[in-house]
């Protein structure tokens, strides 16, 4: 086995990158394989589940994380191992990797079970979602050739390999992007599921036409949009002023909270208001709600619980973004590990564009020429935002029909201001397409 043999196996299951990491002694089976001092790794990663396991001494407390993976020996096979898993301690913070041994038909037991340093393991992303490992002994011909490689792209404590079939999606995206400004004015669309062009009539439809031009069919999963990127476009008057417009970041459903527990219908009922431009018979809940602000309409105050400002870290495993009202009950809430999930997963690479907007004679957008990228992310950055008051929940929920068959709508949305952009990435570029 040689690194080009290895490549090609990666490549047989649709990777696009390999992760390597040069195991240090304590990077064993018993001392768990640490996978750096942030959540970043998070970013590359697909998570099936995050669960909170609390400890009484909160240095103890940790996150969970299952994931998918399975090692790959040199003629190709595949074998699971059921009890992986990444460990997220957030007082460090840091994460690990466990569990990678149990129960797998043939783990690499005889290197991950010893403390040796300089053994490699590659890990990557297979195209239906696994996560492939391969290690490699100090002396193996692997490592000999990876030692005199220099590599341009580093990932957290990683280096990074593009394999040679993955295609350069940053500039597949930038070329789409521009072809899209060069259009001008674009007829107001949407895709169905099955990716046929629709009509679209509603405000909201700048979205919508941008996602039908890159081919993007509408999905509620927690995925990037367009070739690993998270695409998002905002509305503006002009595109020389693009740094005060709101942007909706993500949209999750309360985990918790009474609006879980007793249900929405008597959440808008108990704190909602009657209509601001006196539509009959139905109740709102709205509103930009910051983080320690009582706000003048629903009386509700939002708090980050378990999250540290002055350190910028999570001190609660437990912790949620919650609203309280003024007896200090839970009314809605969103836990850390379902709102890091999502976060980490969607946002680690994003790209931001400006749009403009006409109604008559028929609804049409044109898309800016100057975009915003955003690469490397935590969702650490985002709670820090929060507690800022830069990231706020604004939610459109509303009650319709209150005295006869109520109807709901849920949307609950946490926005920030464009300006605000790019404290939430590593790694930040304002790019001119049309240059």
């Amino acid at each position: 086995m040689n690194l080009t043999n290895l490549k090609s196996l990666f490549i047989n299951n649709g990777c696009k990158k390999i992760y390597v990491k040069t195991l240090a002694p304590n990077d064993n089976s018993k001392n768990q394989v640490y996978f750096g001092g942030s959540f970043e790794i998070l970013n590359i990663l697909p998570l099936s589940e995050i669960v909170t396991e609390e400890a009484g001494d909160w240095n103890k407390e940790r996150f969970k994380a299952k994931i998918n993976f399975s090692w790959i020996d040199d003629e190709g096979s595949v074998f699971p191992a059921p009890k992986a898993q990444l460990i997220l301690y957030p007082k460090y913070p840091e994460v690990r990797f466990s569990g990678f041994l149990a129960r797998c038909q043939k783990a690499p037991s005889e290197l991950m079970t010893q403390r040796l340093a300089g053994r490699l393991l590659f890990f990557s992303v297979a195209q239906n979602g696994t996560i492939l490992g391969y290690v490699t002994s100090p002396d193996s011909e692997i490592t000999n050739e990876f030692n005199q490689t220099v590599f341009d792209s580093v990932h957290g404590v990683f280096s990074v390999i593009d394999l040679p079939k993955a295609k350069n999606n940053r500039a597949v995206l930038l070329s789409e992007l521009k072809r899209i400004h060069e259009l001008g004015w674009i007829n107001s669309k949407r895709l169905d599921s099955n990716g046929n062009i629709m009509d679209c009539r509603a405000p909201n439809c700048g979205g919508y036409t941008l996602e039908a031009e890159l081919g993007v069919t509408p999905n509620g999963y927690s995925e990037p949009d367009f070739m690993g990127w998270e695409v998002k476009q905002f509305g503006v008057a002009n595109f020389n002023r693009t740094k005060s417009k709101a942007i909706t970041l993500m949209t999750p459903e309360p985990t918790d909270g009474l609006y879980k527990t007793e249900g929405t219908e008597y959440f808008v009922r108990t704190y909602g208001y009657e209509d601001k431009r006196g539509r009959p018979d139905r109740l709102n809940f709205g509103g930009v709600h910051k983080v320690g602000e009582k706000h003048h309409l629903t009386d509700l105050t939002m708090q980050l619980i378990g999250f540290d400002v002055e350190s910028g870290k999570i001190r609660n495993t437990n912790g949620r973004i919650a609203l309280l009202d003024e007896k200090e009950n839970e009314t809605a809430s969103w836990s850390f590990s379902s709102m890091l999930t999502h976060w980490n997963r969607k946002h680690n690479q994003a790209c931001y564009l400006p749009s403009l907007s006409e109604i008559k004679p028929e609804r049409k957008y044109r898309y800016g020429n100057e975009i915003i990228l955003g690469t490397g992310t935590d969702f650490q950055l985002f709670l820090s935002q929060m507690a800022l008051g830069n990231i706020y929940y604004d939610p459109g929920i509303k009650l319709e029909n209150i005295s006869t068959k109520p109807k709901i709508k849920k949307r609950s949305q946490f926005r920030i201001k464009s300006g605000f952009l790019p404290n939430l990435y590593k790694q930040n570029e304002i790019i001119d397409i049309a240059e």
